[in-house]
């Protein structure tokens, strides 16, 4: 069957000489296959692949082995993605590698075609192995062509159908790309990386054949389950990369977000967060995993980023919780949710039920920082129904399945297997050593180290996000109140973490003075202060309403003639006008030392 392969191959001709380093400041230098590839943890991949194939080494490297160096050869340095998996040089080389080597693992548990006799699943098992890894091994390789521009250093646009990369290049990723246009562009690209012999061979076997395309296609809805291999394994590469190796997060550009996720979390387990106690606990850490109070950990977080100036957290839970787990921050329920509802039990008896989110404590600590485990149990609630709320307590016929215990030598960060958890269980046995592999670093240091600077420092809290016990009544040093809004206003201003007198500003100056936006400088402060829900829940108000009755009580704000809190002014842009509805001080001295001038689109309504 495969004779056809053991053709002679032309050898290819030779590139021209790469430029001097110093040539010109910041190209980077293509590489041949043969170089990228030769790496410890690249080398171990390539060898899992192998043994998943049964072939001899010969068969391997025309089958299999061609295609890789012919993929490393495109891809380069180019990352898998800007801001998300696989965001650092060499990023798509790494998740290509990785992918195939998940996908032929899980193609082991499953007898292919399904429903054929066993005589011809054995007859076609080579062609349905092959066609699982040239399956995971395109299908983000489009990208390449129409999500990157990269150039020489003359300003010559290269383009993946040129051929490989030849001299020093740069590249950035475009910022009209559209989403999903790389996987149609994938087609442009399958003669670069696959023989005409290979496809002959395939097209022999017309399910498998099938199954490939519709797969490279994106139309999973017909590529049966070589399309549900490839998504697993991809789901199963990107969640690795996410949460079970940070330091790669940390690589990732500055402002991208599952790096400001990843830096609140650490800070706020680190410095905030009370854990494995029995009453008043953020989470409990067991061998397995870290449990977070989901409201408890939503709130926080997004107090903590909101403090630090960072625009764009999501303003309510369930869009947290879907953030932290399309970024792989999260290891989902077996039904693909967020939530997990399970029983806390400590050692001394006490017990009770929570809606928790589940991470991987590689995630947050390494090896020799992480904290004794719970002295109790956390187990799973198994319900009829998925645990979609905040709250609630399981049925009576609910089934529990132990997934904590108590103290013991906590295990090697490098063996945890939460980010797989959509592999079927007859299938995840063997990711454990697969994952362990991936879990190897390579020995030389990574291509842009993440200078010590921009790594989380561990400082003190700012005093509006200050630690408070969980479920409990907020400290009586620095509360919330009316008094501490404005504080906390004056401090936001200061520090520029509130913009005033922008589009989306919510403090701006008008009428010599300063004017607040309501409700929405108030949601902004319960968003930071998640303990005013606690205090409003008391008064049977919502938590902004609490702020902005106790705000009020001050008397600070300048009221209108007819006794009314609420000045309505009008926003004329260029294109278009609106109105917002607040409060003017009477002093902005309160807000500002020196008070900035009117912000020259503001008027108050004449209807005010």
């Amino acid at each position: 069957m495969l004779s056809l392969f053991h053709r002679k191959r032309a050898v290819p001709a030779a590139p021209p000489p790469m430029a001097s380093p110093e040539k010109e400041k910041g190209l980077l230098q293509p590489q041949p296959a043969a170089a990228l590839l030769d790496t410890p943890r690249r080398q171990k991949l390539l060898e899992y692949i192998w043994e998943r194939t049964s072939l001899s080494r010969r068969q391997f490297g025309t089958l299999y082995g061609t295609p890789l160096e012919r993929y490393a050869a495109l891809v380069q340095q180019f990352p898998a993605s800007e801001s998300h998996h696989h965001a650092y040089p060499g990023g798509m080389l790494d998740h290509g590698l990785e992918i195939v080597a998940y996908a032929l693992k899980l193609r082991q548990s499953h007898l292919l075609p399904a429903g054929a006799t066993p005589e011809d699943q054995a007859a076609q098992a080579e062609a349905w192995t092959a066609a699982t890894a040239y399956a995971a091994l395109l299908h983000d390789v489009g990208k390449v062509a129409v999500d990157l521009h990269v150039e020489y250093a003359d300003g010559t646009v290269w383009h993946p159908w040129h051929g490989p990369l030849r001299h020093p290049y740069r590249f950035r990723y475009r910022a009209d790309r559209e989403y999903r246009l790389h996987g149609a562009a994938a087609g442009l690209l399958y003669n670069r990386l696959l023989d005409q012999a290979i496809f002959d061979w395939l097209s022999g076997y017309p399910v498998a054949w099938s199954a490939l395309l519709y797969t490279l296609a994106g139309q999973m809805e017909h590529a049966g389950m070589l399309g549900e291999l490839v998504m697993q394994a991809d789901q199963a590469s990107v969640a690795q990369d996410l949460g079970g190796n940070p330091a790669k997060a940390l690589a990732a550009p500055k402002h991208a977000l599952q790096r400001k996720l990843l830096e609140g979390l650490r800070y706020l387990l680190k410095e905030e967060f009370k854990l494995n106690q029995p009453q008043g606990s953020d989470g409990w850490l067991t061998q397995e995993a870290l449990w977070l109070v989901s409201k408890t950990a939503s709130d926080k977080l997004r107090a903590h980023l909101l403090t630090q100036g960072i625009e764009g957290v999501p303003a309510n839970n369930t869009a947290i919780f879907n953030v932290l787990q399309d970024h792989g921050m999260l290891v989902p329920t077996p039904d693909g949710k967020a939530i997990w509802k399970a029983a806390v039990t400590s050692d001394t008896g006490w017990s009770h039920t929570f809606t928790l989110l589940r991470l991987a404590p590689a995630l947050i600590w390494e090896s020799g920082e992480r904290p004794a485990p719970f002295a109790g149990t956390v187990e799973v609630v198994q319900d009829t129904e998925a645990a979609a709320g905040e709250t609630g307590m399981p049925p009576d016929d609910a089934q529990t399945t132990a997934v904590g215990t108590g103290p013991q030598q906590p295990p090697d960060p490098s063996t945890w297997t939460g980010a797989v958890p959509t592999v079927p269980t007859n299938a995840a046995d063997g990711i454990d050593a697969l994952l362990q592999l991936f879990g190897t670093p390579d020995v030389e240091p990574p291509t842009a180290p993440v200078p010590a600077a921009e790594l989380p420092q561990a400082t003190v809290p700012p005093a509006s996000v200050a630690a408070t016990p969980a479920a409990s009544e907020p400290q009586q040093d620095d509360a919330p109140g009316g008094e501490h809004f404005v504080a906390w206003l004056k401090r936001g201003i200061q520090s520029r973490t509130l913009i005033i007198n922008d589009a989306k500003a919510l403090v701006h100056t008008t009428a010599d003075t300063a004017y607040l936006v309501s409700p929405g400088v108030f949601q902004r402060y319960a968003q930071e202060h998640p303990q005013v829900a606690f205090l409003a829940k008391q008064d049977k108000l919502q938590d902004w309403q609490w702020v902005q009755k106790r705000f009020e009580k001050l008397g600070l704000h300048r009221k209108q003639d007819n006794g009314l809190n609420i000045w309505t002014v009008e926003v004329t842009g260029p294109r278009k006008s609106r109105r917002l509805h607040g409060y003017l001080l009477e002093d902005p001295q309160h807000l500002f030392d020196e008070v900035p001038p009117n912000n020259p689109y503001l008027s108050i309504s004449p209807t005010s």
